[in-house]
């Protein structure tokens, strides 16, 4: 369905399992810029009514997996670190059009998202699979299904406002493109690391 050139080495959950505290912490940030990520979109993008009402659902739920996350970090005696740097998410973004039309930058910000999206996705259910841990192994699987619709709300709206751009074209090159990426991680213990 994620249409992923690369699954992550299943060995990535060992590293993780090295240090939870830290991919917990990393988790957390992330789902708080997935939130911020969305109230963006709505900020430069307010006159698609569907769009706000649907992105606002989406960033109250990613502000409420950043309380769950956080809920898991105090159980369990650890503090919730300062922000991480995303590399992966950073090297993804370069490859958004920055140059094009107003509607161009839009629909690549929409397949951006998508692709962080999925990635996430692939991420959690890797972890829901692998991780000898029972209660983040649960967590992580719920996480996976709330992130897969995730990825679907941000690819349909890429393709509803996306008239006039051959948004499957630029989706494609999204995913080969994040193939290619995706090889220098999975060797961090961190969400996309």
């Amino acid at each position: 369905m994620l249409h992923l050139k690369l699954e992550t080495d299943p060995r990535w959950v060992t590293i993780v399992e090295s240090n939870i505290e830290e991919i917990l912490t990393d988790h957390a940030w992330c789902e708080q810029k997935a939130a911020t990520n969305a109230i963006t979109i709505i900020t430069h993008n307010s006159e698609h009514e569907e769009l706000v009402t649907e992105l606002l659902k989406l960033a109250k739920e990613e502000l409420e997996h950043f309380q769950m996350v956080h809920d898991i970090i105090k159980k369990r005696g650890y503090t919730l670190g300062r922000e991480r740097k995303d590399h992966y998410v950073n090297q993804l973004y370069k490859f958004m059009n920055k140059g094009g039309s107003r509607q161009q930058s839009f629909v690549d910000r929409l397949l951006f998202s998508a692709m962080i999206e999925a990635r996430s996705c692939e991420r959690f259910k890797l972890l829901s699979e692998r991780i000898n841990d029972e209660e983040l192994s649960k967590f992580y699987h719920d996480l996976m299904i709330s992130e897969a619709g995730h990825y679907t709300t941000f690819i349909t709206f890429a393709r509803q406002y996306g008239k006039g751009i051959d948004v499957d074209k630029r989706w494609q090159e999204l995913v080969e493109f994040e193939g290619i990426l995706i090889k220098s991680y999975g060797k961090s213990e961190t969400i996309h690391g």
